[in-house]
């Protein structure tokens, strides 16, 4: 086959064969096709687009560029989520050792932040010991032995999508819908697991703004993965606020160390996360519907199992055996913590989370290049929800910052992402908006 073929064919709108795909996949891993030629190929699918077997074929190939976890020795269901990216969203932190609790395996093969989002890996980089790029072997003792484990990717998973990201992200072709689902559930294939649950988020906060962007993408990735032969099911959710009223590292560390123990609970927060184990726990066949599993979840939660599960893998990853019981003397914590007071008496009525998100960035809480390093303490908590009254008493938030020039900076810019109304001009919305089933 010539490469230069495979582009003209796709560049007039035909379809390729599973042949055809899984030849450029191996040109993608060993370098036998150029940077151009991918580049080519790439433009064609994003004007062109892959029909539902293209998406399929290309999603194995690119599984099957590098290693296939194999969980064979463990008798749990294997399972996983994937969320799009947003603000204060930490749900990784507790849904993980939760569904252990409920009997299931969780190698959760999570990332760092992009953009104005938080990565579940940067949170937890904040506690110290924590090994979040373990070797193999650990990765599969912790999973087998604690049920759970949260780290980076780890091996050589799915090496073609890695160098197919890296030249669409310097050729405009990222927002490609057939191309984000091959990158997204290639990773996950490779993974080895048996059920997987989408998070794909709408709003202000997300990367798909409308809602009807994220449920084309969330069908997507349902109609491929099931394709693909992983039972999948994905939930829309709202990002038009920060999901938790913590937004950083360590403080949604810290949120998340809270959620577990019961001491402090966000209600949307909650209803994410609990819908997210829900449907986890019905594909895996440790619940009978969603309802069943949303109860199941939410006792691993109020009887402390969960809370466990997540200390035993913090230990087991290298963190501090008492970590749950002293967590905010290993966070580390900002010099300065400010309070940010709106200009007027009102109630919330619209929040610009990825202002929000972008804030966090600006104190040192995210990358603004990929070498930056990231500061843990800094970020925001007590985060007003929407339909929270705010005045001299009550702030918008708390800025944990280094230096008095970023409080500043922070205050402007949440003061400026803030909308204020009155009370009856807060609109209604549920934090899961929508189920996308096979």
């Amino acid at each position: 086959m010539l490469p230069q073929e495979l582009i003209r064919k796709k560049r007039d709108g035909g379809v390729l064969s599973a042949e055809e795909v899984a030849f450029f996949v191996k040109g993608l891993a060993d370098g036998s096709i150029t940077e151009g030629q991918v580049a080519a190929l790439a433009m064609a699918v994003f004007f062109k687009g892959l029909t539902v077997d293209e998406r399929v074929a290309l999603t194995l190939a690119m599984r099957d560029s590098g290693d296939v976890m194999d969980w064979s020795g463990i008798e749990a269901p294997v399972l996983d989520k994937h969320s799009t990216g947003g603000v204060g969203d930490n749900v990784s932190l507790m849904l993980a050792p939760a569904l252990a609790a409920c009997g299931a395996a969780v190698p959760m093969i999570s990332g760092r932040g992009l953009g104005h989002t938080g990565g579940t890996l940067d949170k937890f980089d904040s506690i110290p010991g924590y090994k979040t790029q373990p070797d193999n072997a650990l990765f599969k003792k912790v999973v087998a032995e604690v049920g759970c484990a949260v780290i980076g990717q780890t091996g050589n998973l799915a090496p073609a999508d890695k160098r197919f990201y890296a030249i669409r992200d310097v050729t405009g072709t990222v927002e490609s819908l057939d191309l984000i689902t091959a990158s997204i559930l290639s990773k996950k294939l490779a993974a080895g697991l048996q059920g997987l649950v989408l998070d794909v988020k709408w709003g202000t906060g997300a990367f798909m703004a409308e809602l009807d962007a994220a449920r084309a993408l969330a069908e997507s990735l349902v109609l491929v993965a099931n394709g693909a032969g992983l039972k999948t099911t994905a939930l829309l959710t709202d990002m038009n606020e920060p999901l938790a009223s913590a937004a950083g590292n360590a403080v949604e560390m810290q949120n998340a160390v809270d959620f577990l123990k019961g001491t402090h609970i966000d209600s949307r927060l909650w209803d994410v996360t609990v819908a997210q184990g829900g449907e986890l726990l019905v594909t895996g066949g440790l619940a009978s519907d969603p309802a069943d599993g949303r109860a199941k979840l939410a006792a691993a939660f109020e009887s402390g199992a969960a809370a466990e599960k997540f200390a035993q893998m913090v230990t087991a990853l290298g963190g501090p055996a008492d970590f749950m019981e002293k967590s905010e003397l290993y966070l580390e914590k900002a010099p300065i913590i400010a309070p940010v007071y709106a200009e007027e008496h009102g109630t919330v009525v619209g929040i610009d989370a990825r202002a929000v998100g972008v804030a966090v960035v600006e104190l040192g809480g995210g990358r603004k290049a990929a070498a930056d390093v990231i500061d843990p303490a800094v970020g925001l908590t007590e985060l007003a929800g929407v339909g929270h009254t705010v005045d001299a008493d009550a702030p918008i938030a708390l800025v944990h910052a280094r230096t008095p020039e970023q409080v500043e900076m922070a205050t402007r810019a949440l003061r400026k992402a803030y909308r204020l109304g009155a009370a009856a001009d807060v609109p209604e919305r549920a934090a899961v908006v929508e189920r996308i089933a096979p």
